[in-house]
């Protein structure tokens, strides 16, 4: 895996849930601006798995398990628009928290791929 790419994907959705939580707290719901954020997060979840799926191709697998690895890499993608689903779902200030939680959770998926990828 990118370790770049790993660390920008863990970094940014923290910043990200720390925004949404002080949205929550500023009892704010979720607006443009969560979107905005969102996608600009899926769109680096995407670039992760297109790179995923060439080093797959060129031959690199992950060490620990390839259903494994799929599950955490498809789960990583699906997180955040059901973040959103429900977000919009719940058009209080508590939609800002569960955005709060789905970008908490994206860190934890991609930490847990690079394990996997490394065989840790």
């Amino acid at each position: 895996m990118n370790p770049t790419l790993s660390l920008v994907l863990t970094i940014a959705p923290l910043a990200v849930a720390l925004f949404c939580l002080v949205m929550t707290a500023a009892n704010k719901p979720m607006g443009m601006i969560h979107l905005a954020a969102l996608a600009v997060l899926e769109l680096g979840l995407l670039v992760q798995l297109v790179l995923a799926v060439v080093m797959m191709t060129g031959g690199e697998r992950p060490a620990d398990g390839m259903a494994t690895f799929l599950l955490y890499l498809l789960g990583s993608l699906l997180v955040l628009p059901v973040g959103m689903v429900w977000g919009f779902m719940d058009r209080s200030r508590w939609s800002s928290a569960v955005l709060a939680v789905a970008c908490l959770v994206v860190p934890v998926l991609v930490a847990r791929m690079n394990q996997v990828w490394a065989g840790a």
